[in-house]
């Protein structure tokens, strides 16, 4: 098996890393071999039972004429219901040709009829390039792409690949929304999320749906690591973003075609992805001589009945993300060297598709997605945003609707799809974070008097006082005389003290301005 994530890296370099990491792993089994040497211990024995050759001729003889009739079947339904029905014909020849321990026959009847499809699926490819459904070893299934088929999401596409059908959808959130991972690991955020769902009726069955299963999660996980690299960096685009895969057909790889829906879908949303991505398997026919068939854009018996499975997702400019497993012993750095060859020329075919129907991020984000204010405040205003307990930070929320996240940085992001709100929690959180110096003029509102002076809130949570004497161009007795609890009145900051005190002046040319 082999799994890994990169960076647009070229399939020489990922063929040169294999070869180096075999190169490694071949000393750590010589090692093994040589403890083995050492320690001599005895081997278990083991009786395998025998195929009972007089049943496999039977078996054979009744398909001898049927077996390629059903597995050469270009339409998915039409092929499984052939070899359900060959089956079944198969059970009944066995219950009336082998009456007696028909039952445990009949099993062994179905396991030389999985080998049969197996040979002759092998044998076709390796002898006559004869695929079942007719294509050459190259050549991918008709395509078909279609993007903003949602109306209400922030971006959606649609990717078919022959019968195989997936549907991804994108929504962007809050940056507060980031998953967090508490894993065996330290914890950590995600902002860049890919789901993946594959519902009964994809492959014409019926079933309860159900929380993802370990195929689910494991094919969302590898679109996830072909896509991740391709995510602008968060200080350019702070949205958390969300992909969800449905399966609505498959017949063969649907997690490389959530690649190339999900690719469809952010740049449908409008994320600044760096370059459109997409995904191919590739499947290979070998026999013990050593002959090999690479096959490009495997399904159905391919898939089932081949020796290897290869995901491979990138973008034109190399790989991000493959996944391969086989059922043979191994595979060489040479068949790795060719199938991802291969595998480029099937991507750039599906690339110059998926261009037709989008061919760049589109430049605004759908109207329906929230947008992201982002602004840089004092660290150590931090603590006035958020007040004591948190009173001022969820007043704002509330008086404005918005979502407000904050970095120790003093990062401020605002998240609203209200402009409006947005704009009116910007200016609150400005007044509060403003540093006030001399000779600036605000109006301000009179909190409270005493005996020598009122003090004026200018911004909010920022209080100055305005000495008796600076109240009039005159000596006034009292400040209730000029002032009162709630009065609005034009202020200038006079001084700022040692201490942080902001000292105050009636702003006496606005006021003549007023009078006159």
């Amino acid at each position: 098996m082999m799994e890994g994530g990169s960076q647009e890296v070229s399939e020489d370099a990922l063929v040169e890393a294999v070869a180096l990491g075999e190169k490694s792993y071949r000393e750590l089994i010589d090692f093994q071999k040589k403890i083995v040497d050492e320690i001599k211990p005895a081997k278990a024995q083991l009786t395998l039972a025998q195929p009972d050759e007089t049943l496999a001729k039977k078996v054979k003889g009744f398909l001898h004429d049927k077996l390629e009739e059903a597995i050469y079947v270009k339409e998915r339904m039409t092929h499984a219901t052939k070899i359900s029905e060959l089956k079944q014909s198969l059970i009944e020849f066995i219950k009336t040709n082998e009456p007696e321990e028909a039952e445990q026959k009949i099993d062994l009847a179905l396991e030389i009829f999985e080998e049969e499809i197996n040979e002759v699926v092998h044998k076709n490819i390796l002898e006559k390039d004869k695929r079942p459904d007719g294509r050459a070893l190259n050549e991918v299934r008709e395509l078909a792409c279609q993007v903003g088929l949602l109306a209400r999401t922030h971006g959606s596409a649609l990717f078919g690949r022959g019968t195989t059908q997936a549907l991804s959808t994108v929504t962007l959130g809050a940056p507060s929304e980031k998953q967090i991972i508490d894993g065996l690991e330290e914890e950590y955020k995600k902002r860049f999320l890919h789901h993946y769902n594959f519902p009964p009726f994809s492959v014409g069955e019926i079933g309860p749906f159900r929380g993802p299963g370990r195929r689910e999660i494991g094919h969302g996980a590898l679109a996830e690591r072909s896509l991740v690299s391709l995510i602008p960096a968060e200080e350019n685009f702070p949205y958390t973003i969300r992909v969800v895969s449905e399966i609505l057909s498959s017949n063969g790889s649907s997690s490389m075609a959530s690649v190339c829906a999900s690719s469809l879908a952010l740049m449908d949303a409008g994320v600044p992805i760096k370059a459109a991505a997409a995904g191919i398997a590739m499947g290979l026919m070998a026999n013990a001589k050593g002959d090999y068939k690479i096959l490009t854009d495997i399904q159905g018996p391919e898939d089932h009945h081949g020796d290897m499975d290869f995901k491979i997702a990138g973008t034109k400019n190399g790989v991000c993300g493959l996944q391969m497993d086989v059922k043979i012993e191994g595979v060489t750095v040479k068949i790795i060297k060719e199938a991802m060859a291969q595998a480029r020329e099937a991507r750039l075919h599906i690339l110059s598709k998926m261009e037709e129907a989008i061919g760049a991020p589109r430049p605004k984000l759908s109207e329906f997605a929230p947008r992201i204010i982002t602004m840089q405040i004092n660290p150590d205003k931090i603590r006035e945003v958020i007040g004591p307990g948190g009173k001022v930070i969820n007043e704002i929320i509330a008086q404005t609707g918005v979502k407000i996240d904050i970095e120790d940085s003093g990062l401020v992001f605002i998240t609203s799809s209200n402009e409006p709100a947005a704009q009116k929690a910007v200016a609150w959180i400005e007044n509060i974070t403003h540093e006030v110096k001399p000779g600036e003029v605000y109006q301000g509102r009179v909190t409270r008097l005493i005996n020598f002076g009122a003090f004026v809130e200018i911004l909010p949570g920022q209080e100055g006082l305005i000495h008796i004497s600076e109240l009039a161009p005159y000596r006034v007795n009292r400040v209730s005389d000029i002032v009162k609890v709630g009065d609005s009145v034009p202020v200038k900051v006079k001084n700022i003290d040692e201490q942080g005190r902001i000292n105050l002046a009636m702003n006496r040319s606005q006021n003549n301005h007023q009078e006159k």
